[in-house]
């Protein structure tokens, strides 16, 4: 038996300890199982681990999307909670931030104010002069006023009530979001907030990575969509949450046409 003088010992440790720690991903250890305690996806292929996230958020009652999201070369931040029959939060899209809320085929929209056309307060907190020689812009801020912090509801009929319908829509948003684009490979183990993840790249993450839990139902839990175009969240799977249509006394309806922004 060759027995190595305590120098040597001590060297080769300290280089397996550095292959350890260059190996352990997810809080797991050199040598230990990575996929010990998990629901079992990691020991997937890549193409099989994806399958199986879809397959999760396509039978899933509900989630809560939260983000950024680029289309057609606009921002929008989403926090959405949504599930089959309708789906509330907050979206900011091109300097603008409204609510919405989803009851079944009621589509309902909040907003302040400037949303609605008033001018922004001045350096002294005094809401901007109206121009002189506009007469209809007194009516405008006045129309401001009225709508502003109330749930105005958008008539089925509108152009706007289908874009923005498209936000409360739990099937057409997944639907959207979850395609990754190129051959799939597995990333790294790796933790979602507390919950451990294994990631899937496609075309070596410039068609966007997924983590999908290892815990659990293999639910997709972030998502980094393909050349740039957002970094979404998702949580709450299957948790349930009640829609209740806003109070009358909170409520405007204009009829067949959503109010005009001024």
């Amino acid at each position: 038996m060759i027995v190595f003088p305590p120098a040597v010992r001590l060297r080769r440790a300290a280089v397996v300890g550095a292959l350890c720690a260059g190996l352990a991903v997810a809080a797991t250890g050199c040598g230990e199982d990575p996929d010990k305690g998990t629901n079992g996806v990691g020991k997937l292929a890549a193409d099989a681990i994806e399958a199986k996230a879809r397959s999760a958020a396509t039978e899933a009652d509900a989630v809560r999307l939260s983000g950024t999201v680029v289309s057609g070369g606009k921002s929008f931040t989403l926090d959405m909670r949504l599930k089959a029959d309708g789906g509330a939060g907050r979206v900011k899209a091109s300097g603008s931030t409204f609510e919405l809320l989803r009851v079944g085929e009621e589509l309902y929209l909040k907003a302040d104010a400037e949303f609605w056309g008033r001018k922004p307060a001045d350096a002294t907190g005094s809401p901007a002069p109206t121009p002189s020689g506009t007469a209809d812009g007194a009516d405008g801020e006045a129309a401001a006023d009225k709508l502003g912090d109330k749930y105005v509801k958008v008539p089925a009929g509108d152009p706007s009530y289908k874009q923005l319908r498209g936000f409360t829509e739990m099937d057409v948003l997944l639907d959207g979001l979850l395609g990754l684009n190129g051959k799939l490979e597995k990333g790294a183990y790796r933790k979602v907030g507390s919950v451990r993840t294994i990631e899937i790249t496609a075309d070596k993450g410039a068609g966007g990575r997924l983590d999908v839990s290892l815990i659990g139902t293999p639910f997709p839990l972030r998502l980094e969509r393909a050349g740039g175009a957002g970094i979404m969240e998702l949580a709450d799977w299957d948790k349930p949450f009640t829609l209740t249509a806003p109070p009358k006394d909170e409520t405007l309806d204009y009829g067949s046409q959503l109010p005009s922004r001024g």
